[in-house]
């Protein structure tokens, strides 16, 4: 089993989502984040949200590429197999209202299939509840900030994919050729 790819990005958790979507697709889908309610990473086939439990501690969000995807780690909290058509070869790493953090060239436009699993989502969720009672009317934004990024947890989630097939054609048009 050979990686062909790795690209790995912070992310804020807006609104405790983080996604990953193909450079063309622009439209979110209400019902993939609501599937990601139960899920943690769900999708549409074009978009992949991932849930955290706390929107404001850094998440870290992976992707590698293999010829054939491994199983997930032991350490894994969760898992569940994923796919993504990208028609353009570039994956974006979204922050809902805070923009992309990153974005990753695929070896090739196409389909990809595989696993996301993740680790560390429920020690920075516990740490996030905890420091939220210590916070005191007088911390300032910045004293706030440092309490997050203090965070002990490494809240991470890792897409291991392999690519399947090539994205299916945009119209009748592209699939004749004319």
């Amino acid at each position: 089993m050979a990686l062909l790819a790795d690209f790995s990005v912070t992310a804020s958790p807006d609104r405790r989502l983080v996604e990953v979507y193909d450079a063309d697709a622009y439209l979110g889908d209400e019902a993939a984040m609501d599937a990601a309610e139960v899920q943690v990473v769900a999708g549409n086939g074009y978009h992949l949200y991932l849930l955290s439990l706390q929107p404001d501690i850094d998440v870290r969000v992976t992707v590698r590429v293999w010829d054939t995807p491994p199983k997930p780690p032991a350490e894994a909290e969760g898992q569940v197999p994923v796919s993504i058509e990208s028609a353009t070869g570039t994956l974006i790493f979204g922050q809902l209202t805070l923009g992309p953090a990153g974005e990753m060239a695929l070896p090739r436009p196409g389909v990809y299939e595989g696993y996301a699993w993740w680790a560390g989502r429920e020690a920075a969720s516990a740490y996030y509840d905890e420091t939220l009672g210590e916070i005191a009317d007088d911390w300032s934004p910045e004293q706030i900030r440092e309490a997050w990024n203090r965070c002990p947890a490494d809240e991470r989630y890792v897409l291991d994919l392999s690519f399947v097939r090539d994205p299916a054609p945009d119209d009748e048009n592209d699939a004749d050729g004319k």
